[in-house]
C-alpha cells in the first residue's frame, strides 16, 4: 500500500486530502468523508482498511474552509469543544460541493478506474446521504449519518445506492430518527439499512470509547460487498 498527502483542486480553492493506493490493481475508488475529529489517525485507519480490500481511499480535509489541517481526537478533553464549533459552523451544501469535485478529480488520477463511491462517518454520513440525493457519485455509505432529518425532503431525490448503518442505541441519533429514517427511505429500492442493535454512535471508531470491534467487522464487511457490487469489481 502506498500513501501520501495530496492537494485536490476544487472550484474556489484547494483542499487537502490523505490518499492510500493499494498495491494491486485498485478495483475502484472511494471518498472517505471524516467525522468531526478532522483527517486523523481514525480516518487513516479507514483509509487502510478500503485500501487493503483493493480501492484507491481519499480522505478529504473536509473543514479546510474553517481551519485546513485539524486534527482531533476524542480521547483529548480540549478536543471535542473545537469539534463541535467546526462542525456546527459547517456549510453542508459547501461540503457537497467538494465532494463532487472530488469526485472528478478521482476520476483522473491513473489509478482510478473511472468509478467513485463515498463512505461517510457521522457527518460524513450525511454527507453520503446528500451525494446520493444531489450528485452522480456511484454509490455511497452513510455510518451513523447525524441530522439526515433536517433533509428528509430530498430523499425523494435518492438516485444512487446508498447503504446505511444504524446504531440503534445511538446518543445523537434518537430512537425515533432511526424509525423515521427507515420510513421514509426504506421503501426506495437503492435503500440498503443495516441495524446494529447494542452499537452507539461512533461504534466503527477504532480506539474511541464507544468502539464494538464485532460490530465495526461486520459493518466493514458489508460496505466493501457493497462497493464491489457498485463500482463494478
Amino acid at each position: 500500500m502506498q500513501t501520501k498527502n495530496i492537494t485536490v483542486p476544487l472550484r474556489d480553492g484547494g483542499m487537502g486530502a490523505y490518499l492510500a493506493i493499494p498495491d494491486e490493481t485498485p478495483k475502484g475508488a472511494i471518498i472517505a468523508i471524516m467525522e468531526i475529529w478532522g483527517v486523523n489517525d481514525t480516518m487513516r485507519h479507514h483509509a487502510h482498511e478500503f485500501a487493503a480490500a483493493g480501492f484507491v481511499c481519499l480522505v478529504p480535509d473536509l473543514f479546510w474552509r474553517q481551519e485546513p489541517g485539524v486534527e482531533l481526537y476524542d480521547r483529548n478533553p480540549g478536543d471535542a469543544e473545537k469539534a463541535f464549533d467546526l462542525y456546527y459552523e459547517f456549510d453542508y451544501d459547501l461540503g457537497v460541493q467538494d465532494m463532487e469535485d472530488t469526485r472528478r478529480h478521482l476520476m483522473t488520477l491513473p489509478e482510478c478506474t473511472g468509478r467513485v463511491g463515498a463512505v461517510g462517518y457521522c457527518l460524513g454520513g450525511k454527507l453520503c446521504y446528500l451525494m446520493c440525493c444531489r450528485t452522480d457519485i456511484d454509490c455511497a455509505v452513510g455510518y451513523y449519518g447525524t441530522y439526515i432529518e433536517h433533509r428528509i425532503s430530498e430523499a425523494k431525490n435518492l438516485h444512487r445506492p446508498f447503504m446505511l448503518h444504524m446504531a440503534m442505541k445511538d446518543r445523537w441519533v434518537q430512537p425515533e430518527i432511526n424509525a423515521l429514517l427507515e420510513r421514509r427511505l426504506g421503501p426506495n429500492p437503492l435503500v440498503t439499512i443495516h441495524k446494529y442493535p447494542e452499537a452507539d454512535h461512533a461504534f466503527a471508531r477504532k480506539g474511541g470509547r464507544p468502539y464494538r470491534a464485532d460490530d465495526a467487522a461486520r459493518a466493514l464487511e458489508l460496505s466493501i460487498a457493497f462497493f464491489r457490487e457498485h463500482l463494478g469489481a
